[in-house]
């Protein structure tokens, strides 16, 4: 069991609330994409820059490159532990859609994730 994300309690049990390594990889999954490079001091290369997406016009273009730099990032970070199928990134207004495919090495287990963030 690890530590679930972000951080809570569990107050059926008055302590830190635990998850699944199935969850846990999710979490990792979530802190790659929503962190941006710059962003944590000991590792400055750490995240995807994937929020900036947010502020930039659409395109098929920038579609497509923002589906490799996030691809990358996750191969980067999460390689041990996943492996990546496909992502697929929608900016919509201030909203932030982004679905990974992906499979569990451990367990061999497939997944497919959504995150969703407003701005």
């Amino acid at each position: 069991m690890h530590v679930d994300y972000p951080y809570h309690i569990d107050l059926q049990h008055g302590r830190s609330a635990k998850t699944s390594d199935a969850g846990y990889i999710r979490d990792l999954i979530e802190q790659v994409l929503f962190t941006s490079p710059g962003e944590r001091v000991n590792r400055p290369t750490f995240g995807s820059g994937v929020m900036q997406l947010v502020f930039s016009p659409n395109g098929a273009v920038l579609a497509a490159a923002t589906q490799v730099t996030v691809q990358s990032a996750l191969q980067q970070w999460l390689g041990d532990l996943i492996e990546v199928g496909a992502v697929q990134v929608v900016s919509d207004d201030s909203t932030l859609r982004v679905q990974v495919n992906y499979t569990i090495r451990k367990s061999q287990e497939r997944q497919t994730t959504e995150f969703e963030r407003t701005i």
